[in-house]
């Protein structure tokens, strides 16, 4: 590994294209922690929903923030998020913080406190998100963006969750309108389709692209 450029792996995509469990995989083939960027904007909305806080009311957003700050656990296998010494994750994927978290998101500020939190972690990791690898590391070493069609991630979905699969979908080309100014590959991304692909697939097509002895 280049010591002057400490290894950063960006996974962009829509929701449920697959980045998670592909960067969780790739992160844990090369022993470096894995950073889920989405739990942080999950969580912010959860404290929103919690709390009772209008999530379009930006200013409320981050006063609630500083009061109750959020702080990511990473490692190879997965992420815990705490606000204080409670911890966050077992609810941040229902459909109530689907439904709202684009709203949370789309914030400026709140994106500049998630990317801030982000920043912290010290590198090598493996980082997946809507924007990791144009706003937040554009000076990542390896940059991927995937993608599916709706139909193939609403059936994604459909198997973590209990609701109905037309409504998943619904759900998620919302978001992608929400999110299309986001989530877009950088233009020195690797797009990779996982539609027909399987997650070994996509898992040996990102190591393809990485050099030998990656994150040793």
């Amino acid at each position: 590994m280049n010591a002057e450029r400490p290894l950063i792996i960006t996974i962009d995509g829509p929701g449920a294209s697959g980045k998670s469990s592909v960067a969780r995989r790739i992160a844990q083939a090369l022993t470096v922690p894995y950073i889920s960027s989405g739990l942080l904007y999950r969580a912010a909305t959860y404290q929103a929903l919690h709390h009772g806080v209008d999530p379009d009311d930006e200013a409320a957003l981050l006063e609630l923030l500083e009061k109750h700050p959020l702080r990511l656990d990473p490692g190879t296998g997965g992420n815990r998020v705490y606000s204080g010494n409670e911890d966050l994750t077992p609810r941040l994927h229902t459909a109530e913080v689907d439904a709202t978290v684009s709203a949370v998101a789309r914030h400026p500020r709140v994106r500049e406190y998630v990317n801030d939190r982000l920043r912290e972690v010290p590198p090598p990791f493996v980082v997946e998100g809507r924007d990791m690898g144009t706003a937040v590391f554009p000076h990542a070493t390896h940059k991927f963006y995937l993608t599916a069609s709706p139909e193939v991630r609403a059936r994604r979905r459909a198997r973590e969750r209990s609701d109905n699969l037309a409504a998943i979908e619904k759900m998620l080309r919302l978001r992608d309108e929400r999110d299309a100014k986001q989530s877009r590959p950088a233009p020195d991304a690797q797009v990779i389709d996982t539609s027909n692909l399987t997650l070994d697939q996509v898992v040996g097509a990102i190591m393809r692209y990485l050099p030998a002895g990656t994150g040793e």
